[in-house]
Protein backbone atom coordinates (compact mmCIF):
# COMPACT_ATOMS: atom_id res chain seq x y z
CA UNK A 1 0.00 0.00 0.00
CA UNK A 2 1.32 3.42 -0.93
CA UNK A 3 0.86 6.27 1.56
CA UNK A 4 0.91 9.94 0.57
CA UNK A 5 2.79 12.59 2.56
CA UNK A 6 -0.46 13.74 4.16
CA UNK A 7 -1.17 10.21 5.40
CA UNK A 8 -3.81 9.39 2.78
CA UNK A 9 -3.52 6.34 0.58
CA UNK A 10 -2.44 7.30 -2.96
CA UNK A 11 -4.73 6.24 -5.82
CA UNK A 12 -3.50 3.14 -7.68
CA UNK A 13 -3.46 5.15 -10.92
CA UNK A 14 -0.95 7.61 -9.51
CA UNK A 15 1.32 4.81 -8.30
CA UNK A 16 1.29 3.24 -11.77
CA UNK A 17 2.06 6.60 -13.36
CA UNK A 18 5.08 7.10 -11.10
CA UNK A 19 6.43 3.68 -12.02
CA UNK A 20 6.23 4.35 -15.78
CA UNK A 21 7.31 8.01 -15.76
CA UNK A 22 10.09 8.69 -18.27
CA UNK A 23 13.32 10.41 -17.31
CA UNK A 24 14.74 13.49 -18.99
CA UNK A 25 18.13 13.08 -20.68
CA UNK A 26 20.82 15.49 -21.83
CA UNK A 27 20.21 16.76 -25.34
CA UNK A 28 22.24 15.74 -28.41
CA UNK A 29 23.95 18.10 -30.83
CA UNK A 30 23.10 18.51 -34.51
CA UNK A 31 25.49 19.49 -37.31
CA UNK A 32 25.24 20.10 -41.06
CA UNK A 33 27.66 18.70 -43.65
CA UNK A 34 28.51 20.75 -45.62
CA UNK A 35 27.88 23.51 -43.10
CA UNK A 36 27.60 26.29 -45.69
CA UNK A 37 27.54 26.89 -49.43
CA UNK A 38 24.62 24.51 -49.95
CA UNK A 39 22.81 25.06 -53.27
CA UNK A 40 19.47 23.84 -54.57
CA UNK A 41 19.89 20.29 -55.89
CA UNK A 42 22.81 19.44 -53.58
CA UNK A 43 22.88 16.69 -50.96
CA UNK A 44 23.28 17.58 -47.29
CA UNK A 45 23.81 15.31 -44.29
CA UNK A 46 22.49 16.13 -40.82
CA UNK A 47 24.40 14.38 -38.03
CA UNK A 48 22.83 13.95 -34.62
CA UNK A 49 25.59 13.36 -32.04
CA UNK A 50 24.45 11.55 -28.88
CA UNK A 51 25.97 11.79 -25.39
CA UNK A 52 25.02 8.13 -24.80
CA UNK A 53 23.64 5.11 -26.63
CA UNK A 54 19.96 5.25 -27.58
CA UNK A 55 17.19 3.09 -29.00
CA UNK A 56 15.92 5.66 -31.48
CA UNK A 57 16.90 9.07 -32.87
CA UNK A 58 14.35 11.50 -34.30
CA UNK A 59 14.90 14.39 -36.71
CA UNK A 60 12.42 17.27 -36.65
CA UNK A 61 11.86 19.86 -39.37
CA UNK A 62 10.17 23.06 -38.21
CA UNK A 63 8.55 21.17 -35.31
CA UNK A 64 7.32 18.17 -37.31
CA UNK A 65 8.90 14.71 -37.28
CA UNK A 66 10.83 14.40 -40.56
CA UNK A 67 12.56 11.05 -40.02
CA UNK A 68 13.79 8.63 -37.37
CA UNK A 69 16.37 5.87 -37.04
CA UNK A 70 16.54 2.80 -34.83
CA UNK A 71 19.98 2.58 -33.27
CA UNK A 72 22.38 -0.22 -32.42
CA UNK A 73 23.58 -0.43 -28.84
CA UNK A 74 26.98 1.18 -29.38
CA UNK A 75 26.06 3.84 -31.95
CA UNK A 76 26.39 7.43 -30.75
CA UNK A 77 25.65 9.24 -34.02
CA UNK A 78 22.76 9.11 -36.47
CA UNK A 79 22.98 10.45 -40.02
CA UNK A 80 20.07 11.79 -42.06
CA UNK A 81 20.69 12.70 -45.71
CA UNK A 82 18.57 15.07 -47.77
CA UNK A 83 19.15 14.32 -51.44
CA UNK A 84 18.53 16.93 -54.14
CA UNK A 85 17.67 19.71 -51.69
CA UNK A 86 14.61 21.80 -52.56
CA UNK A 87 13.33 25.13 -51.28
CA UNK A 88 10.85 23.37 -48.99
CA UNK A 89 13.78 21.63 -47.25
CA UNK A 90 15.21 25.00 -46.19
CA UNK A 91 13.95 25.26 -42.61
CA UNK A 92 14.93 24.90 -38.97
CA UNK A 93 15.94 21.41 -37.75
CA UNK A 94 16.65 19.73 -34.43
CA UNK A 95 16.98 16.17 -33.13
CA UNK A 96 16.37 14.19 -29.97
CA UNK A 97 16.71 10.56 -28.87
CA UNK A 98 14.87 7.92 -26.83
CA UNK A 99 16.15 5.17 -24.54
CA UNK A 100 14.35 2.08 -23.24
CA UNK A 101 16.00 1.22 -19.90
CA UNK A 102 14.80 3.15 -18.01
CA UNK A 103 12.38 4.72 -20.51
CA UNK A 104 13.35 8.28 -21.30
CA UNK A 105 13.41 11.00 -23.92
CA UNK A 106 16.19 13.55 -24.32
CA UNK A 107 16.03 17.30 -24.43
CA UNK A 108 15.99 18.75 -27.94
CA UNK A 109 19.27 19.68 -29.61
CA UNK A 110 19.98 23.33 -30.29
CA UNK A 111 18.13 24.09 -33.55
CA UNK A 112 20.14 24.75 -36.69
CA UNK A 113 19.06 26.55 -39.87
CA UNK A 114 19.39 24.79 -43.20
CA UNK A 115 20.03 27.67 -45.61
CA UNK A 116 20.21 27.03 -49.35
CA UNK A 117 21.81 29.23 -51.99
CA UNK A 118 19.52 30.23 -54.85
CA UNK A 119 21.56 31.36 -57.87
CA UNK A 120 18.66 33.30 -59.36
CA UNK A 121 19.72 36.12 -57.02
CA UNK A 122 22.67 38.30 -58.02
CA UNK A 123 25.75 38.23 -55.78
CA UNK A 124 26.16 41.42 -53.69
CA UNK A 125 28.91 43.98 -54.16
CA UNK A 126 31.49 44.85 -51.50
CA UNK A 127 33.56 47.99 -50.93
CA UNK A 128 35.90 49.31 -48.23
CA UNK A 129 36.37 52.84 -46.91
CA UNK A 130 40.17 52.61 -46.55
CA UNK A 131 43.12 51.19 -48.36
CA UNK A 132 43.25 47.42 -48.11
CA UNK A 133 46.32 47.71 -45.87
CA UNK A 134 45.62 49.59 -42.62
CA UNK A 135 47.34 50.08 -39.27
CA UNK A 136 46.27 48.58 -35.95
CA UNK A 137 43.57 50.68 -34.25
CA UNK A 138 41.97 51.95 -37.46
CA UNK A 139 38.19 51.89 -37.80
CA UNK A 140 37.39 50.18 -41.10
CA UNK A 141 34.02 50.52 -42.83
CA UNK A 142 32.87 47.78 -45.19
CA UNK A 143 29.75 48.26 -47.31
CA UNK A 144 27.72 45.50 -48.96
CA UNK A 145 25.08 46.27 -51.58
CA UNK A 146 22.46 43.72 -52.65
CA UNK A 147 21.07 45.76 -55.55
CA UNK A 148 17.68 46.44 -53.99
CA UNK A 149 16.59 42.93 -52.98
CA UNK A 150 16.07 44.00 -49.36
CA UNK A 151 16.27 41.47 -46.53
CA UNK A 152 19.22 40.77 -44.25
CA UNK A 153 22.80 41.30 -45.45
CA UNK A 154 25.66 39.22 -44.03
CA UNK A 155 29.40 39.87 -43.81
CA UNK A 156 31.52 36.72 -44.06
CA UNK A 157 35.18 36.16 -43.30
CA UNK A 158 37.01 33.21 -44.83
CA UNK A 159 37.77 30.57 -42.22
CA UNK A 160 34.62 31.27 -40.18
CA UNK A 161 31.67 28.91 -40.55
CA UNK A 162 29.16 31.62 -39.59
CA UNK A 163 28.87 35.27 -40.71
CA UNK A 164 30.86 37.68 -38.57
CA UNK A 165 28.18 40.40 -38.76
CA UNK A 166 24.71 40.91 -40.21
CA UNK A 167 22.40 43.85 -40.71
CA UNK A 168 18.89 44.61 -41.91
CA UNK A 169 19.01 47.85 -43.93
CA UNK A 170 15.26 48.28 -43.37
CA UNK A 171 14.16 48.27 -46.98
CA UNK A 172 17.41 49.64 -48.36
CA UNK A 173 19.94 47.69 -50.33
CA UNK A 174 23.18 48.69 -48.59
CA UNK A 175 24.55 47.54 -45.23
CA UNK A 176 27.41 49.31 -43.49
CA UNK A 177 29.65 47.18 -41.26
CA UNK A 178 32.25 48.83 -39.03
CA UNK A 179 35.32 47.00 -37.76
CA UNK A 180 36.30 49.06 -34.72
CA UNK A 181 39.97 49.49 -33.77
CA UNK A 182 41.15 46.62 -35.95
CA UNK A 183 43.92 44.25 -34.89
CA UNK A 184 45.95 41.71 -36.89
CA UNK A 185 43.21 39.18 -36.06
CA UNK A 186 40.91 41.16 -38.37
CA UNK A 187 43.18 40.51 -41.34
CA UNK A 188 41.60 38.20 -43.89
CA UNK A 189 39.29 37.84 -46.84
CA UNK A 190 35.76 39.22 -46.58
CA UNK A 191 32.67 38.63 -48.72
CA UNK A 192 28.96 39.41 -48.53
CA UNK A 193 25.70 37.54 -49.01
CA UNK A 194 22.06 38.31 -48.30
CA UNK A 195 18.77 36.63 -47.54
CA UNK A 196 16.16 38.18 -49.84
CA UNK A 197 13.23 39.85 -48.12
CA UNK A 198 10.88 37.34 -46.43
CA UNK A 199 13.27 34.44 -47.24
CA UNK A 200 14.96 33.53 -43.95
CA UNK A 201 16.37 30.23 -45.22
CA UNK A 202 17.32 31.25 -48.78
CA UNK A 203 20.63 32.98 -49.52
CA UNK A 204 22.21 34.70 -52.46
CA UNK A 205 25.57 33.44 -53.71
CA UNK A 206 28.62 34.92 -52.02
CA UNK A 207 29.86 38.08 -53.70
CA UNK A 208 33.38 38.99 -54.77
CA UNK A 209 36.09 38.86 -52.12
CA UNK A 210 38.03 41.72 -50.55
CA UNK A 211 41.33 41.27 -48.71
CA UNK A 212 42.08 43.31 -45.59
CA UNK A 213 45.57 43.40 -44.08
CA UNK A 214 46.20 44.95 -40.67
CA UNK A 215 49.79 45.91 -39.96
CA UNK A 216 51.37 46.92 -36.62
CA UNK A 217 51.68 50.64 -35.94
CA UNK A 218 55.26 51.76 -36.71
CA UNK A 219 57.29 52.37 -33.57
CA UNK A 220 58.17 56.06 -32.98
CA UNK A 221 61.74 56.95 -33.85
CA UNK A 222 64.13 56.50 -30.92
CA UNK A 223 65.39 59.58 -29.13
CA UNK A 224 69.01 60.39 -29.67
CA UNK A 225 71.19 60.24 -26.58
CA UNK A 226 72.32 63.67 -25.32
CA UNK A 227 76.05 64.30 -25.67
CA UNK A 228 78.17 63.66 -22.56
Amino acid sequence: MAVALNGDVEPRELVALCRTRTVSLAGPSLSLHPSQGLSLGDTVTLRCHLPQSAAQVELYQDGLLRSYKDMDKHQVMAEFSLVCVKLEDAMKYWCQYRVLEPPGVSEKSVPIDLVVTDHQYSPPNISISHEKIVEVGTNVTIQCCNQGYGGIIFLHKDGHSAPVQHQDPRGGGTATFILVAVTPADSGTYRCSYHPKASLFVSSPLGDSMMLEVTPTPAPPGRSEPPI
